[in-house]
């Protein structure tokens, strides 16, 4: 009696299993499937009832890669990630429908990739890489789901042209960029010899200006000078004024070459009288002048 009552409690014991809170266990009896048990402690009958099989509920993730053709004939290769689980309601289909659910996820993302980018251009490509991931997922979610697994994300992580594509691809964006540089550095030179001849023009304006201020400011000193020596002596002539202020500026300009021992003047042999030939030049100039003037003026 002793050893049936051991016996009969070893076989109880047996008959308790846990279960993670990551999966679901599937309990057939004889065979056939009897229940899905949750995360726990569970028992069941010994040697009558055993635990088929567990299903994880993590979320999983299947990398793909694809390789395509594009609208404008360029083979691409691209690598699709789909990340899926199983749905807790619904573990009897995910595990007894399919037998290898990654081929079967991987058979649909081939025939809608392949379906979806020989309509895109190459460049188009890079751009809708969402709308093809989009797509797949909507493909994936409908057809799994009647197998009891759900699409959490689809993600198309890269996308790679063949090799020869791709460098040309590389040459036509250098080419762009250089060309951009060197509009910009066209751009940059005009704009500085502008810069710079307005600022020569503007230059010679004021030197201009500034000859004509200083030429003007000679003959209103000469002027004033002929005045005042006129006014202190009213018997001298203007010739004979102009005569001594023409000297004076002779000899003033011999001082000033003569006291600068750095001065790079060649002197010409010539004599004083150089001096009444200078002032015959500029009352000729100076008569020429006030005859225009008095012209304009008319």
């Amino acid at each position: 009696m002793l050893y049936g009552f051991i016996i009969f409690g070893l076989i109880v014991l047996l008959g308790f299993y846990t279960v993670s809170h990551t999966e679901a266990a599937v309990i057939e009896t004889f065979g056939k499937f009897t229940r899905v048990a949750a995360a726990g402690l569970r028992w069941r009958i010994p040697l009558v009832q055993q635990i088929r099989g567990r299903v994880s509920l993590r979320v999983q993730q299947l990398d793909v890669a694809v390789e395509t053709k594009t609208l404008d004939d360029v083979f691409v290769h691209l690598n699709v990630s789909v990340q899926f689980q199983a749905i807790p309601s619904r573990v009897y289909q995910a595990f007894y429908t399919l037998q290898d659910p990654n081929l079967q996820i991987k058979s649909y993302v081939f025939d809608v990739v392949r379906a979806k980018v020989p309509n895109i251009k190459l460049n188009d490509v890079f751009e809708k890489k969402d709308e093809i991931a989009v797509s797949v997922k909507q493909e994936l979610s409908h057809t799994m789901s009647q197998f009891g697994w759900g699409i959490v994300m689809t993600l198309v992580t890269d996308i790679d042209p063949d090799a020869n594509v791709k460098h040309a691809m590389n040459e036509i964006t250098a080419a762009q960029r250089l060309r951009i540089a060197a509009t910009e550095k066209g751009e940059a030179d005009r704009i500085i010899r502008v810069k710079a001849a307005e600022a020569e023009a503007q230059s010679k304006a004021l030197q201009g200006r500034g000859i004509a201020d200083q030429r003007k400011a000679i003959v209103d000193g000469l002027r004033e000078s002929i005045d005042d020596f006129q006014k202190s002596i009213p018997e001298s002539s203007a010739d004979s004024v102009m005569n001594l202020v023409l000297v004076t500026q002779y000899f003033d300009a011999l001082k000033d070459i003569a006291a600068n021992n750095k001065s790079s003047t060649v002197m010409v042999p010539h004599s004083p009288s150089v001096v009444s030939d200078l002032q015959q030049q500029i009352r000729d100039i100076l008569i020429s002048s006030q005859s225009v003037t008095n012209h304009i003026q008319k």
